[in-house]
């Protein structure tokens, strides 16, 4: 595996970067390298935020944000209308988003057909978390189209980062989140 770099984008709220970090401590658990943080303006509820990842079996010297993609996540579906998502996405690369619909619908909005993925995470989040929290299960497409880790991986560090802030029934709904989402995926 050579260094794979990673955009979130979602609203300030929305979880992005908490799932940023369980994704970072599951390849640091995998004993890779990564590199991982927020970029935020005025840190307030509904703002657009990104979330930069780089993991690799290589020390990372890099430490700039993440301009050239090689996997963009969407966790804000209002957030495709700015377009600016995809950008600097390398040749290849892949889009996984949170989408209602198919995806030929995505593809048509982000205007590419290649490597691009919706999971409606939204719909899944509801009906297993009972609320609209859908980063968890955005780390399970991610997993199940880059295996840029492990699904155990996340499903372990979701465990160790929430358990203690979040009650046990909580964590196994996000955990149910993770692993539909992982299945669901496009």
């Amino acid at each position: 595996m050579s260094t794979i770099e990673i955009r979130w984008h979602g609203r300030g709220g929305q979880g992005a970067v908490t799932a940023n970090e369980i994704l970072a401590a599951a390849a640091l658990a995998e004993g890779k390298y990564i590199k991982a943080f927020p970029e935020f303006g005025p840190e307030r509820m509904g703002a657009p935020i990104r979330a930069f990842a780089r993991i690799s079996d290589q020390p990372i010297t890099v430490h700039s944000q993440v301009y050239y993609p090689d996997v963009v996540l969407i966790i804000d579906p209002t957030l495709l209308k700015a377009g600016k998502v995809v950008e600097g996405l390398k040749e290849g690369g892949a889009v996984i988003a949170n989408f209602p619909d198919d995806n030929a619908k995505l593809e048509e909005i982000v205007g590419r057909t290649e490597n691009v993925h919706a999971v409606n995470a939204t719909k899944i989040a509801l009906e297993e978390i009972g609320r609209p929290m859908t980063n968890t299960a955005m780390l399970g497409a991610l997993v199940k189209v880059t295996n840029v880790v492990g699904i155990d991986s996340i499903i372990d560090e979701m465990r160790n980062k929430m358990s203690g802030k979040l009650s046990d029934a909580v964590v196994e709904k996000n955990l149910k989140a993770i692993k539909r989402a992982y299945e669901e995926v496009q």
